[in-house]
C-alpha cells in the first residue's frame, strides 16, 4: 500500500509540473479544407486528392474541391479486373496507395465534388460496408464460373451506380462544359510528374523496387533512399513550397490524433530526461512510464531512429501500411523538436487541431512506408542519380 501511495504521489507531482505541447509552424504550403472519409477505407484517395488540390494551388490553378469517389469508382473497377485475372487472389479491399489515384486519373479523368459526391444512398456521410460486401459477392461468382458474362459487367456497373451514383458524361463547372477527361486536361496535372520514395535496407539504395505491402496491388515501384536523405528530401520539398503525400503506420499508441501529436517516446534512457522526471521515472516500469508520457501530453525525449530500428519495425510487422495523410508543413515544439504538420481525413471535430496533427521527426523516420511528391521537389543531383527526367 505504501508503494501505491508513493507511485501516485510521483505521478501527481509530475502531472502538476507538466507543460502542454506548444507548436510553432515554421513552413507551410497552401491547402484546401479538411474532409471526412467517414466509414470508408479510402484514406489513400482523400490524402492524394488533398495533395493534388494543393498542387493546383501551387501551380496557380485556383482552389478546387475534387471528387474522391469518382476516383474510387475507377479504382474498384480496376481491382475487380485484377482480382478476376488473378483467379480470385487479388486485393479487393478498400485500401490502396497514392499511385492508384494517378492511374485512375489517367484512365477516367476527374470531376468536381459538386458533380459527383459518391453518396447515392441514405447516409449523410460515406459508408462503404454494404457496397464492398456486394462487390465481393459479385466478384466471387465470376471467379467461380471462370467467366465474366455480360450480366456480370452490368451488375458491377449497377452496384456502383446504386451506391456511388452514375458517372456524368458531361457537366458544367464555373460556366464551362466538360467531360471528366477534358476537365482533367484543363487542370494541367501530369501523373508522370510524381514520384514515390521510401527507405528500407533489404533493397539497394538509389534503385526502385516494389514495396511489399498488400495495398501495392498495382505493383508500383518506389525509389529507395538512405533514411537521412529521405528526410532531407521531405524537408526540402516543404521548404520550397511542395507538399508531400505520406503513407505509414498509425496503429501504435504514439499516434495520438485526439491530442494532435504522433510521437515515439524514449522511456529507457533516463539520462535524457530532466532531473525531476528521471528521478520519478526511475521508480516506474517501462509500461508505467509510457502511461505517464501519454497522460501528461507534453514533450519528452524520443527514440533516435536508425535505419536498423526502422527496418526491424517493418520486418516484424510492427510498422504496417495503415493510413495515408498529407504533409503540409513543418513545426517545432517549445524544446525545438521538429514536427511535420499533417492534414488527416477524419473530419475537423475529432481533435483540437481542426483535423490536423503534428508528427515528430522520430515518428516519421520510424513509421513512414513511403512518400509521394512532385519530381521537381527533388534536388537536381538526386534526380540525375535516380534517372528521373
Amino acid at each position: 500500500m505504501k508503494h501505491v501511495t508513493t507511485l501516485a504521489s510521483l505521478l501527481l507531482a509530475m502531472s502538476v509540473s507538466a507543460q502542454t505541447y506548444d507548436f510553432t509552424v515554421t513552413d507551410s504550403v497552401a491547402v484546401t479544407p479538411v474532409k471526412n472519409q467517414a466509414s470508408s477505407g479510402t484514406c489513400w484517395c482523400f490524402a492524394t486528392t488533398s495533395f493534388v488540390e494543393s498542387e493546383l494551388l501551387r501551380k496557380g490553378k485556383g482552389e478546387h474541391d475534387l471528387s474522391e469517389m469518382f476516383i474510387v469508382r475507377q479504382k474498384l473497377l480496376n481491382q475487380l479486373n485484377d482480382n478476376y485475372l488473378r483467379r480470385g487472389r487479388g486485393n479487393i479491399g478498400q485500401g490502396s496507395l497514392s499511385h492508384t489515384f494517378l492511374n485512375a486519373y489517367n484512365q477516367a479523368g476527374i470531376v468536381p465534388e459538386e458533380v459527383y459526391s459518391g453518396i447515392n444512398y441514405d447516409s449523410p456521410r460515406h459508408n462503404h460496408g454494404e457496397l464492398m460486401a456486394m462487390l465481393e459477392a459479385v466478384a466471387g461468382v465470376a471467379v467461380k464460373a471462370k467467366k465474366r458474362s455480360p450480366q456480370y459487367d452490368k451488375i458491377v456497373s449497377n452496384v456502383l451506380d446504386t451506391y456511388l451514383g452514375p458517372v456524368p458524361e458531361t457537366f458544367t463547372y464555373h460556366g464551362k462544359t466538360y467531360t471528366p477527361k477534358s476537365f482533367a486536361s484543363s487542370l494541367g496535372i501530369d501523373p508522370s510528374d510524381y514520384v514515390e520514395l521510401t527507405s528500407f535496407t533489404h533493397h539497394p539504395y538509389y534503385e526502385a523496387f516494389e514495396l511489399e505491402v498488400p495495398d501495392n496491388w498495382e505493383h508500383a515501384r518506389q525509389y529507395n533512399l538512405p533514411l537521412d536523405e529521405l528526410m532531407e528530401v521531405i524537408d526540402g520539398a516543404i521548404k520550397n513550397g511542395y507538399s508531400v503525400c505520406w503513407d505509414g503506420d498509425v496503429s501504435e499508441r504514439g499516434f495520438q490524433f485526439r491530442h494532435g501529436a504522433a510521437i515515439i517516446p524514449d522511456v529507457k534512457d533516463l539520462s535524457r530526461y530532466s532531473a525531476a522526471d528521471s528521478a520519478a521515472f526511475a521508480q516506474l516500469t517501462e509500461a508505467q512510464r509510457l502511461d505517464s508520457v501519454f497522460a501528461f501530453r507534453r514533450p519528452y525525449p524520443e527514440i533516435v531512429v536508425t535505419p536498423e530500428i526502422r527496418q526491424e519495425g517493418f520486418e516484424t510487422f510492427v510498422t504496417t501500411d495503415d493510413h495515408l495523410m498529407h504533409i503540409t508543413g513543418l513545426a517545432k515544439d517549445q524544446n525545438g523538436t521538429k514536427y511535420y504538420v499533417t492534414k488527416n481525413s477524419w473530419g475537423t471535430d475529432r481533435n483540437d487541431f481542426g483535423g490536423y496533427l503534428n508528427m515528430s521527426e522520430s515518428f516519421v523516420r520510424a513509421k513512414t512506408i513511403y512518400v509521394m511528391m512532385h519530381k521537381d521537389a527533388l534536388p537536381s543531383a538526386l534526380r540525375k542519380r535516380l534517372g528521373i527526367r
